[in-house]
């Protein structure tokens, strides 16, 4: 059975402590949004998936609660930075398995301010379920006192660059385009332009990264009903987008035998999940019009391209620089800003670049819009690991 995208909403991304909210108050927002956007009520939904990370147990059902006590089986997910993308692939599994006509999968987050740390089990770094890929780290390049998130990918970067010539140039044209493409995104948390001079003249985070080129703690929500064709047909619901193929992956031995950061930060995971998510669409990088990736830090777009198959590993540099991932260039990756300039509300990012790619699909962006876009392809990861890849098709 074929399961599709029938509405989505978010809330905008607002840097945390400056909105008088509660995680419930932006569940509100981006549900009431989504079931709007389909044209159908919170009673037509049969299950709940809601994803997030800082909260306690059950938040989905007193976040859900704001939407309705209908009684529906609602499920907390957390799957680190992939838990958006995590609550999608829940909705589309029990659709396409015949279990339900229509899910509503949710994603939140409300942060502190400043820097994600380790993973640390209070304050036990032995606890931390990225211990092993913070030893990796640790053993090739030490740990600095510096924001861990940022070390794991700093090392990459800088593995990367050693491997295969690129340059602190090439890394700051990603956060330079992408902080272009937000320009036009009113959900986005950071609105302003800056040019690769600017990235490389901010405050340096961890060599080789500035802060242009990290993605913020946010704020937020994000939203997608995920139907039947049976319910779509129904209902004569329209702006349908299927979910032509999903795949998850999760770490293997592959990510960590090489000691290097490149593996350990989730490319070998990312090329994994878009392989079978190719495999199960019957499409291919080539028939992908628009991209939405999970640029946590700009490496991790380069490191990307190479897992998509946007091109060889070791090119991903001269293709970001080359103009052929935004307007006007083969492919346009985060028209929305991605999480270095839209923001990066963990348990929301991965269903924001669902409601991006479904608006996209139908023209519906404005300034932004990609010309033509028929397909479309989402890249979720959360380092510990798993890495989501979804192809959307415009019906």
């Amino acid at each position: 059975m074929k399961a599709y995208v029938a509405g989505v909403g978010m809330t905008r991304f607002e840097k945390p402590e400056t909105r008088e909210w509660q995680y419930w108050d932006m569940v509100r927002e981006a549900g009431d949004a989504a079931l709007a956007d389909a044209g159908i009520a919170y009673t037509d939904v049969e299950q709940v998936p809601i994803g997030y990370c800082f909260q306690p147990s059950t938040a989905g059902q007193r976040a859900v609660y704001e939407l309705g006590l209908t009684g529906v089986p609602v499920y907390n997910v957390n799957n680190n930075c992939a838990t958006g993308a995590t609550a999608l692939m829940l909705a589309r599994q029990l659709v396409e398995g015949g279990a339900c006509d229509c899910v509503l999968a949710l994603g939140f987050e409300r942060m502190r301010k400043g820097a994600l740390g380790a993973g640390a089990d209070g304050g036990d770094f032995a606890a931390s379920p990225v211990a092993r890929h913070y030893g990796i780290m640790a053993a090739r390049h030490g740990f600095a006192a510096a924001p861990p998130t940022a070390q794991i990918f700093a090392a990459a970067a800088r593995e990367h660059m050693e491997e295969y010539g690129t340059t602190e140039e090439q890394l700051a044209a990603v956060a330079a385009k992408n902080h272009r493409h937000s320009a036009h995104n009113p959900y986005a948390q950071f609105r302003d332009v800056y040019e690769v001079e600017d990235v490389l003249a901010a405050r340096t985070v961890h060599p080789p990264l500035t802060k242009l080129q990290c993605s913020p703690t946010s704020d937020g929500a994000a939203a997608a009903v995920v139907v039947s064709e049976r319910f779509a047909q129904e209902r004569s619901l329209t702006g349908l987008a299927e979910l032509a193929g999903q795949a998850m992956a999760t770490d293997t031995e592959e990510s960590f035998a090489s000691g290097s950061c490149v593996d350990v930060v989730g490319q070998p995971l990312s090329r994994a999940a878009a392989r079978q998510a190719y495999e199960r669409a019957g499409l291919g990088i080539e028939d992908v019009d628009v991209i939405e990736l999970h640029d946590c830090f700009s490496v991790n777009e380069l490191l990307t391209y190479e897992a998509l198959g946007l091109c060889a590993p070791g090119e991903s540099g001269a293709l970001a620089e080359s103009g052929a991932t935004t307007y006007g260039g083969r492919w346009v990756v985060n028209p929305s800003g991605g999480l270095i300039s839209k923001g990066h509300p963990l348990g929301a990012t991965g269903l924001a670049q669902t409601a991006e790619l479904v608006w996209q699909l139908r023209g519906e962006v404005g300034a932004r819009q990609v010309p033509g876009a028929r397909v479309g392809l989402a890249h979720n990861i959360g380092l510990g690991g798993a890495a989501v890849v979804t192809l959307l098709r415009a019906v």
